[in-house]
């Protein structure tokens, strides 16, 4: 019966665990709608090849990890140390590795270029804001949110001081702006983060590959990913109280998904085979 037991635990800790990553393969499917809506508003003239990146920043480089997590998934938990051996392996594995992360960089790219390009405001005085309205303005709800402008939502920007997005018609009132340029570095911040977190586990993978990864290299990796993951859990929270749900909850997912991860990897030599 104890048996049994430890064999439906693990099976509902892997339905739960391969939940979690399905959530976030669905993310990239809902990262796309929601910025497809919102570079309609950000490159009103149309968006370039040059531009893609910044407009779909965020889907382009979730689309990427969760390739690579995958990936770790399949080095640390699914796959024997001789199969992971075997040169075709070898080979297709840093393939995709030099693939997902080209594109995580690149999106590192559009984070920063977005952060620019939300930066680029100027004045708008303009008596009657309600007078936009025929003219196709969009207002600020929330980063790659913009809403067309109406007649509820220019009165309240009525007789306050507006801003300009650059060579774009949306304006908002300066504590927007401040709202969803913050949103902006969080965002840089949070991916460049994600970067030092992987960097950091290729090496505990590598490691642990070659039987290394034990004493003061486990208590060093621990100490750099508690503070790591400190910042990626803040960036979460804010994400939570001044973001939109969609930013909280892709976090939230990313932090339960390498949590898994980290249990693969720090799991008990000893511990009894996966259950495949």
């Amino acid at each position: 019966m104890k048996a049994f037991s430890s064999v439906q635990l693990d099976l509902l800790y892997k339905g739960f665990k391969y939940f979690v990553y399905s959530l976030l393969t669905l993310n990239i499917i809902l990262f796309f709608q929601e910025e497809s809506l919102a570079t309609q508003q950000t490159f009103s003239q149309g968006i370039t090849i040059k531009d893609i990146i910044q407009g779909f920043a965020a889907t382009i480089d979730t689309a990427a990890w969760v390739l690579l997590l995958l990936l770790f998934e399949l080095e640390t938990a699914v796959l024997q140390p001789n199969t992971l051996s075997k040169p075709r392996v070898k080979i297709s594995f840093a393939l995709i590795r030099v693939f997902s992360y080209g594109f995580i960089i690149y999106a590192f790219y559009g984070y920063i270029s977005k952060m620019l390009l939300i930066s680029g405001i100027s004045p708008y005085p303009i008596d009657d804001v309600c007078a936009l309205i025929a003219q196709n303005f969009s207002t600020i709800d929330n980063l790659d949110e913009y809403p067309m402008l109406v007649v509820d939502s220019c009165s309240h920007l009525n007789n306050q001081e507006l801003f300009k997005l650059n060579g774009q018609k949306i304006i908002g009132t300066a504590d927007q702006w401040s709202a969803i340029q913050w949103l902006t570095r969080v965002d840089v911040i949070n991916s460049i983060t994600w970067i030092m977190v992987v960097l950091v586990l290729e090496a505990d993978v590598r490691l642990q590959q070659q039987s290394r990864f034990e004493g003061t290299l486990v208590s060093v990796s621990k100490l750099i990913k508690i503070l790591l993951y400190t910042i990626l859990f803040a960036a979460a929270t804010y994400w939570g109280f001044l973001g939109d749900f969609l930013d909280f909850w892709d976090a939230f997912m990313w932090l339960v998904a390498f949590f898994f991860i980290e249990m693969n990897l720090f799991k008990d030599d000893q511990a009894e085979p996966n259950i495949r």
